[in-house]
């Protein structure tokens, strides 16, 4: 009514009101009064804006990349913008006046695609593929310390590359060859592998024989050892029956030379005997044999008188005429034990 109006704006614009060319109002979020006749309303977004792009380039080998992205950023310094752009409200439907808001994200967009050609420009296709790291840190500091940037209070909150893709008819080329790569590789590695079981197998082999060698020259060993300890036995055995028979032989040696001791005593003993007996039988020289038989009978046993007797009547049995001998003389005779009992 009568030109004044009521308007309410969010936290992320930030307001100037003007008025007669001045100031009168600033602020984020404000809601006031105005007269609309003679004020004008600045809107600056402050809050955070995503802008995509999507560019065509060439590499240093002639090939032609797509770079698929986006940048965002803010608006840090408000008056510093309002100032080089105009983001007049139209008080009917508070909508801008002019195009000036949209060409700060065409500025910033032909700023990055500026840094995106000179990075490409330097890269071969394989390379470029591969430096989205690279191209998005370089975007980010150039963009930042940019003098239209920096004049118009604009702060770079970040950027991310999406997508780096190579046309149709390379990408079907790159993949044949990384295809062909991928082959070779497998290849390869069934290659490898097959290599490796072969080495496994001949380790294996190679392990079994060694075992193999082992357990021979272990059983050598034994066999060598088991032949010293026979020959060892053999020799203790051959020392022990040299040692018998030295001791045998000894024996027999001392045996004989008892026996040749025994011989001599015999002999000598014998030639003791004889000579008694010679000299004995000297000295009976020239006696009455009546008389040496009378002498031996001094002590004599009855019986063997008895016997003597009889061996005297039967040297003068052509002189005897008759002799008669009775039972109980000879059953006396016979008997003498009992008799005595």
């Amino acid at each position: 009514m009568f030109g004044i109006k009521f308007v309410k704006f969010e936290p992320g614009f930030y307001i100037f009101q003007y008025k007669a060319g001045k100031i009168t109002k600033e602020g984020e979020g404000l809601s006031f009064y105005y007269f609309a006749p003679t004020t004008s309303l600045v809107a600056v977004p402050i809050g955070s804006i995503d802008v995509p792009f999507i560019f065509n380039e060439s590499t240093v080998d002639f090939q032609e990349i797509s770079v698929q992205g986006q940048i965002t950023y803010r608006i840090s310094d408000p008056k510093k913008i309002s100032k080089l752009l105009n983001y007049t409200l139209n008080n009917a439907t508070y909508g801008y006046l002019y195009d000036d808001p949209n060409k700060l994200s065409s500025r910033l967009i032909n700023l990055v695609q500026v840094v995106t050609k000179n990075q490409v420009k330097r890269l071969t296709l394989k390379d470029a593929l591969g430096s989205s790291e690279n191209l998005v840190s370089q975007i980010i500091k150039e963009v930042s310390e940019d003098k239209m940037v920096l004049s118009l209070g604009v702060e770079i909150l970040g950027a991310s590359i999406l997508a780096v893709k190579p046309n149709p008819e390379t990408a079907k080329a790159l993949e044949a060859e990384t295809r062909e790569k991928i082959l070779r590789e497998s290849d390869q590695a069934i290659f490898l592998r097959r290599n490796s079981a072969v080495e496994q197998e001949r380790a294996i082999k190679e392990n079994e024989l060694n075992t193999e060698i082992a357990i021979e020259n272990k059983n050598r060993e034994i066999k060598e050892k088991q032949m010293e300890s026979e020959k060892l036995v053999q020799l203790r055995t051959q020392e022990l029956e040299t040692s018998d028979l030295q001791f045998r032989i000894q024996q027999e040696e001392k045996n004989r030379a008892l026996v040749e001791l025994q011989t001599v005593n015999e002999k000598q003993s014998s030639d003791a005997k004889a000579y008694a007996i010679a000299s004995i039988m000297k000295s009976y020289q020239g006696v009455d044999p009546n008389i040496l038989q009378t002498l031996a009978s001094i002590g004599m046993d009855p019986n063997k008188m008895i016997a003597l007797a009889f061996q005297g009547i039967a040297g003068k049995a052509d002189k005897i005429g008759q002799l008669n001998i009775t039972p109980d003389l000879l059953n006396n005779l016979l008997r003498p034990d009992e008799k005595k009992h």
